[in-house]
Order: C-alpha cells, then structure tokens, then sequence
C-alpha cells in the first residue's frame, strides 16, 4: 500500500511557530505530527506500507532528512513531490500522481485520530469520519441502511449528516482516482475556486465504487495555537500509563502530575510539572509551574507559572504571563 501525505501548507494560523518550522513537523506528545499520523495509520491497516509520498513544500534537506527516517521507521520509502501553488485537496494529490496506483491511503498531515477499527483493504474505499454536532464548516457525508455512502456534500449550509471527513481516505484502485483528478484538473473544474477531492469522489461513486465509513473514537486537529495544545493534552491522555519521560532527563525537587512527557537531557528542578505537558530535549526549567502547554526544544524557563501556552525552540523566558504562544530564538 502507498500513502500520500500532503502537507505543502503554510500553517498561517500556526505562527509564529510555522515561521521556523513547518506545520507537520510541530510535535505533539514528543513527535512531530506527522510522524504521529503515519505510526497511526500503520497500525489500523494490515498491510505493509512500501511508499510514502510526501506533497511538500520548499522545504530545506534537514527536514527531508527527517521524513525519510519517519518512513524508514514504518518500513516505508519516502518519495517527495513539490506543491508549487495551492489549489485545493484534489490538487495536492495529483502532484503525487506517480504513486497513485494501487491500494492508496490518502492523509492530510494536520490530522490525528484515535480509532478502534482495522481497514479492510479489499473494500472499495474507506472515507474516515467523525461524529460532530456541527458540520456546517466540514465536508460530510450521507449512508444508506448498509453503510455505504450515498452522498459527499462539501460544508453544507443546512444539516444533511453530522459525520464529518476528517481528512483520511482508502482506495482499493488508487489509478481510479488518478483519472477522475485529472478529468478535474484537465477541464478546469472547480468549487469555490479549487480543485476539490470529494468532487472526484462523488465521480466515483457515480460510477459504482462503493465507499463505506471508517469512524473514528477521538478527531485532534492542530490548525492554530489553541486547538494544538488541546490536541496535545489529548494525545498525552492516549499515552497515559506509558513511561514518557526520558532516561537522561533529570529531575530534581519535582512534582510531576500525568500525564507529561519530558525529552532527552532536559533538566528540570524545584518545579511542578503537568498535567498535559510535553517538553522537548535538552531544555532546562527551574522554580516554575507548567501545566496544558507544550515546549519544544532547548529552552530555559525560570520562576514562570505557565498554562494554556505553546513555546518554541532556543526560547528564553523568566517569571511571565500565565498564557503565551512564543516562536523560536524569543527573549522574554
């Protein structure tokens, strides 16, 4: 099975943070986002992942580096393909055209999840939704008595179906979606100005493949400060009973409330830390109380009593507000 990961988006509403790094690779309980959805997904589908496609923007060789030691991980090889303009989600996938052939897993890199089904890779097609009481800013979809989907409707105006697509897709026949993008693309057919994915789907759908739902427990998105450390805290909480703190992270004098998870040759004394808090290597906080935030790496706090906040790399902050969102290499 190959899995396309498109994540060429500029994370606006992540910044300052997504200025220095980009979006999928802000981590989330310790590992960036992206290697998070990819462990994820290899764990609900039996076969063998052999290529990740990475839809990418101008990102530099270190980050490229890192991907491919992501998919290595998973026993998959790392194929990158170059998002120059965006125009929508059926846009970003055909610049992965080339391994849009066979069983084909679809995810968009700003998605985590939490699900207790196993895809079944002889369905036609799996599209992963979430049961919401407000779908109106989501695309959504419709089933009949069987399950099988009847309907996508892109951010209906009016209520037709609370199961809003997360961002995750199965297809048995990746070629089959290949050609109706293209018939897209090729005769400049757009909603709201874009090239839509559930435009192709309902072409498909039309000509008889049958989309069944794969539900998912928990939908963790990571668009913008607020909802990331929510969705941190939340992934913590999946992780809760794990050991999550480093064997060379040292502790002095602390007060650690779970769950937390603290990152190599970090040093931390005379402090409480948590709950639902992640900390990045080689950081070093004393006389300080953190709880709901996360703080990526090399960073030094001191006398500060943090909640609700998300501080980057090379940060240093003494005795401040309760609530900041601070990018990389900031003196406060």
């Amino acid at each position: 099975m190959n899995l396309i990961i498109p994540m060429a988006g500029k994370g606006k509403r992540l910044r300052p943070h997504t200025l220095t790094t980009p979006k999928p690779l802000i981590p989330i309980a310790g590992k960036p986002i992206v290697q998070r959805l990819v462990e994820d997904i290899a764990k609900v589908t039996p076969e063998k992942i052999e290529k990740i496609g990475f839809v990418i923007g101008d990102f530099d060789e270190e980050i490229k580096d890192k991907l491919k030691e992501i998919a290595r991980e998973v026993g998959a090889e790392a194929h990158f393909f170059v998002q120059e303009v965006a125009e929508g989600t059926a846009h970003a996938i055909a610049c992965a055209n080339e391994i849009l052939e066979g069983k084909v897993t679809v995810a968009f890199s700003d998605t985590l999840f939490r699900a207790d089904f196993r895809l079944n890779p002889e369905d036609d097609g799996i599209i992963w939704t979430k049961q919401i009481e407000d779908p109106s800013a989501f695309g959504v979809v419709k089933t009949d008595d069987q399950g099988v989907i009847t309907d996508f409707i892109e951010k209906p105006k009016e209520y037709v179906s609370d199961q809003a697509i997360i961002g995750i897709y199965y297809f048995k026949k990746g070629e089959d979606l290949r050609e109706e993008i293209d018939y897209l693309i090729k005769n400049n057919i757009r909603a709201g100005g874009e090239f839509q994915l559930t435009m192709a789907l309902e072409n498909l759908k039309n000509k008889g493949t049958n989309f069944t739902i794969g539900t998912v427990k928990e939908w963790l998105d990571c668009g913008n400060k607020e909802i990331t450390v929510q969705s941190n805290s939340a992934y913590l909480g999946f992780l809760k009973g794990e050991n999550l703190i480093a064997k060379s992270a040292k502790l002095e004098n602390c007060e650690v409330i779970e769950p937390v998870f603290v990152g190599e040759g970090t040093e931390i004394s005379n402090s409480t830390i948590g709950p639902n808090v992640s900390i990045g290597k080689d950081c070093k906080i004393s006389n300080s109380r953190i709880s709901e935030s996360l703080i990526q790496n090399n960073t030094s706090l001191e006398g500060v009593d943090l909640t609700n906040s998300m501080i980057g790399n090379f940060v240093n902050v003494k005795g401040q507000p309760k609530s900041v969102s601070l990018g990389d290499y900031t003196e406060w």
